[in-house]
């Protein structure tokens, strides 16, 4: 009998992405033998307003540079390729048409496993995948109707701080795989 591939969704803006991304996808690979991490930049994100990110094809080069070397690891421009804001619900039914005889999963943060109730059909979302959290503090709060994978591990980067740093003018930064701060500093992104 064949066994059920395993793959995981991790959605965000990658804006940009960022060892603490990384991490958070190789600690769930590994606690559950994922086949696959399929890395989803969203087109509009429906809770970041205000300020326009870096461009797709930024983005998308910078998660291809820090997945590089990691051959479970795939850069999905699925969602890039929509008109419309990225829902993760439309996202998890696509990919359950796409991947139908795979088991989905889909990688959070502890806080946005706590704020799972302010997105848009959360429940439409749990039907589709199991969830792997992983939480800074404490563990996350089991959910009635979500299937929910809790695992500890932080890193301490942040997006908005690194592109901070590269409007003051920085060109490299310790957060970052070294590729994608020499694709930010070629491209002068996060530049005022």
């Amino acid at each position: 009998m064949t066994e059920v591939r395993k793959i995981a969704l991790f959605g965000g803006t990658f804006d940009p992405v960022h060892l603490g991304h990384r991490l958070m996808a190789a600690l769930a690979q590994q606690a559950l033998g994922l086949d696959e991490v399929r890395f989803l930049p969203c087109r509009i994100s429906p809770h970041k307003t205000g300020r326009v990110p870096a461009s797709a094809e930024d983005r998308l080069e910078m998660l291809r540079r820090t997945t590089a070397d990691l051959a479970w690891a795939v850069v999905d421009d699925w969602e890039l390729r929509r008109d419309a804001a990225s829902f993760s619900y439309a996202t998890a039914e696509a990919m359950r048409v796409r991947f139908a005889n795979a088991r989905l999963l889909w990688i959070l943060g502890g806080d946005q496993w706590d704020a799972l109730e302010q997105w848009e059909q959360p429940q439409r979302l749990a039907a589709c995948v199991e969830f792997i959290v992983l939480s800074r503090g404490s563990p996350p709060q089991p959910r009635p109707g979500f299937v929910m994978h809790a695992l500890a591990g932080s890193h301490p980067a942040s997006a908005s701080a690194i592109r901070d740093a590269f409007a003051q003018g920085a060109s490299h930064h310790s957060w970052l795989a070294p590729t994608v701060a020499e694709w930010i500093a070629s491209r002068c992104l996060y530049r005022n």
